[in-house]
C-alpha cells in the first residue's frame, strides 16, 4: 500500500463506514503470506508501446498455421485443428500456464479457479459445447426432449448459493427474507417478464436469447434492446424494489463486471433467459469442477500440448502477402527472439492486443478496435486451515457460492464443496469486479492497488461474516485482471463494431 494507507484503500473499495470500523479495531491479526501471481501486465505493456526485435537468419521456423493466444479460443482451435487431423502448427502464449481467465491453480492438494469457475449445462442449440463435454466423460445421454444430460458428479451439488445481509446468512440470491408486498409483487412481475423473453421466437423459430449467442435471434425487436441500458429496462417497467434492482445489478456484476445502468439491456435479460429451457422451469443446472474452468482448460492443453510453447508472447504480425505471415516472437523476459513463416495466423488473443501487434492494425488501426472494452477484475484465493466459524445456528449453512448483499464484491466459491468436503483445510476464492464507468480508471485503480492493499481489501470484507477470517487463513494470492471480459455496454451488442 505504497500509494494509500489502509483506511483509504479500505474506503476506495468497500466504502468509509467499512473503512473506519476495520481501522478501528485495536489489534488487528497480522497479514498471511502471499503474493500477485500470474497476468504478466508488465511486459504485456511493453508490447504495447513497441519492442523493435531483430531475428537472427538461423531463428525463423516454417510453419503452415500459428495461433495467437492459449487461452479457451486459442486453445479450442488447436483442438478443432488435430480433430481433424492437421498437426502442422504452433501455439504461442505469453503466460507460463494457458488458459487465460479460466486458468487454475492448487494449494495443499486443493485445486481451485483463478478466474471462470463454471458453466450451465448446455442446451441441444449447443452442440459444440456438448461435443467437447461428451469427450470429457461429462454426459451421459439425452432426455426425451433431446436435451443433453449432464452426469450428476459434475453438477454443482447442494447448497449452491447463500446471500449474508445484516448479520445472517440466507439462502439463494434474492433476499425474500423481510420482502414487502411490493417487493414480491415487482418479483413477480420480473419473472412473467423473462417468461415472455424465453418463450418468444423469430419467425425463423430462433429463441431471443440462447448459447451460443450467434444462435440468438436478430429480429429488431431483440435488437432495440441494445439500445438502452439495463437499468433504464428496468425503469420502463416500474421496477424500483431495492432488493430485485440489486439481484439485477448482481447479476450484471458477477457476468460483466458492470453495473446495471452500464451494462446493456440485451445483455442483462441475456443472463436470465438465455439459460432456461422454457417458460417456468428452473433454469440449466451449473457445470463445475474444484478448479472451476481450468478442468476444461488442462482437457483442451493436453489434446494441443506438443504444439503449445508457453511463456512465448507474439510480439508482431508482419502480413508479407497473401500466403506468407511473419509472426516475431520474444520469451517472457524479451529475450530469445525466435520468427514463424507462417501461411495462416488465428489470432485469438484479446482484441485490444490486435492494434499492437498486427503490423497494419499498428500503422492504421481499424476503428472498431477502439469499441471493444475491457472490464477489470481481482481475484484473490485465501487457502485456510479450516472453515470459519457460523455467526449462529439460525444461518444457512456453507455454500459453493457465496455473496455478500452490502458489498460491491460478488463474494467467494469455495473449491472443495464440489468434493463434498465439508469440514478442515480448504480454499476460498473471492471476486472483485472495479465496474467505474471509466475502464481505464478502473485498470488504474486495480494496479495501482498492491498485494498488501487487496489483501486488506479482501480480509475486511470477508470479516463482515467470518470475524474468524484472519487467523484462519495461512496463505493469501491475488491475481489482477486487467482485461477481463468484454463490457457490453449499451449499443454495443448490436452495434457496428
Amino acid at each position: 500500500m505504497a500509494l494509500f494507507n489502509r483506511r483509504e484503500i479500505l474506503a476506495s473499495f468497500l466504502g468509509l463506514p467499512l473503512a473506519i470500523a476495520s481501522c478501528r479495531r485495536s489489534k488487528v491479526p497480522p497479514l498471511p503470506s502471499g503474493t500477485i501471481v500470474g497476468a504478466s501486465d508488465a511486459f504485456a505493456h511493453r508490447i504495447r508501446d513497441g519492442l523493435p526485435v531483430n531475428v537472427a537468419a538461423d531463428s525463423w521456423t516454417n510453419v503452415p498455421v500459428v495461433i495467437v493466444g492459449g487461452g479457451v479460443a486459442g486453445l479450442s482451435a488447436a483442438r478443432r485443428l488435430v480433430k481433424s487431423g492437421f498437426e502442422n502448427f504452433v501455439l504461442v502464449e505469453l503466460e507460463k500456464a494457458p488458459g487465460g481467465t479460466s486458468r487454475s491453480g492448487s494449494a495443499q492438494n486443493i485445486s481451485f479457479p483463478w478466474g471462470a469457475h463454471y458453466i450451465p449445462a448446455p442446451m441441444k442449440e449447443n452442440g459444440e459445447l456438448v461435443t467437447l463435454l461428451n469427450e470429457m466423460g461429462v454426459m451421459e445421454g439425452i432426455d426425451q426432449d433431446g436435451e443433453p444430460v449432464v452426469r450428476e458428479e459434475f453438477l454443482c451439488r447442494d447448497p449452491e448459493e447463500r446471500v449474508f445481509y445484516k448479520g445472517r446468512w440466507y439462502e439463494g440470491l434474492y433476499l425474500h427474507a423481510g420482502e414487502s408486498e411490493e417487493d414480491k409483487r415487482q418479483y413477480e412481475k420480473f419473472n412473467s417478464e423473462m417468461a415472455r423473453w424465453i418463450a418468444w421466437r423469430d419467425g425463423r423459430g430462433r429463441r431471443a436469447f440462447t448459447v451460443p449467442v450467434s444462435a440468438c435471434s436478430d429480429d429488431a425487436e431483440v435488437k432495440a434492446l441494445d439500445r438502452m441500458s439495463m437499468g433504464e429496462w428496468m425503469r420502463q417497467f416500474g421496477f424500483n424494489s431495492p432488493r430485485l434492482r440489486w439481484w439485477v445489478d448482481y447479476a450484471c456484476r458477477d457476468d460483466y463486471g458492470m453495473t446495471l445502468d452500464q451494462t446493456s439491456a440485451w445483455a442483462g435479460l441475456f443472463y436470465f433467459c438465455s439459460r432456461v429451457p422454457k417458460p417456468n422451469t428452473e433454469s440449466q443446472p451449473l457445470i463445475t469442477w474444484p478448479e472451476g474452468n481450468g478442468k476444461l482448460v488442462n482437457h483442451l492443453f493436453e489434446i494441443a500440448r506438443s504444439k503449445v510453447q508457453l511463456n512465448r508472447a507474439a510480439v508482431e504480425l508482419i502480413p508479407v502477402d497473401e500466403n506468407r505471415v511473419d509472426v516475431i516472437t520474444l520469451d517472457q523476459e524479451g529475450q530469445n527472439p525466435r520468427g514463424f513463416r507462417a501461411q495462416k495466423v488465428i489470432f485469438a488473443a484479446p482484441k485490444f492486443v490486435a492494434r499492437y501487434i498486427i503490423r497494419p492494425f499498428r500503422d492504421n488501426p481499424p476503428s472498431y478496435l477502439s469499441e471493444f472494452e475491457f472490464g477489470s477484475w481481482m481475484v484473490a484465493n485465501l487457502t485456510l486451515r479450516d472453515r470459519p466459524r457460523p455467526l449462529s445456528q439460525r444461518d444457512f449453512p456453507l455454500a459453493w457460492d457465496n455473496v455478500f448483499y452490502e458489498s460491491p464484491s460478488l463474494g467467494y466459491v469455495v473449491a472443495t464443496h464440489q468434493r463434498g468436503q465439508d469440514y478442515g483445510p480448504t480454499v476460498f476464492t473471492y471476486y472483485y469486479p472495479l465496474c467505474d464507468e471509466n475502464p481505464r480508471v478502473a485498470r488504474t485503480r486495480l494496479l495501482e492497488t498492491d498485494w498488501q492493499g487487496w489483501a486488506e481489501v479482501t480480509l475486511a470484507d470477508l470479516s463482515r461474516a467470518h470475524p474468524d477470517i484472519r487467523n484462519l487463513v495461512e496463505r493469501l494470492d491475488v491475481m489482477r485482471w486487467g482485461h477481463a471480459m468484454i463490457r457490453p455496454r449499451t449499443g454495443f451488442m448490436w452495434g457496428q463494431a
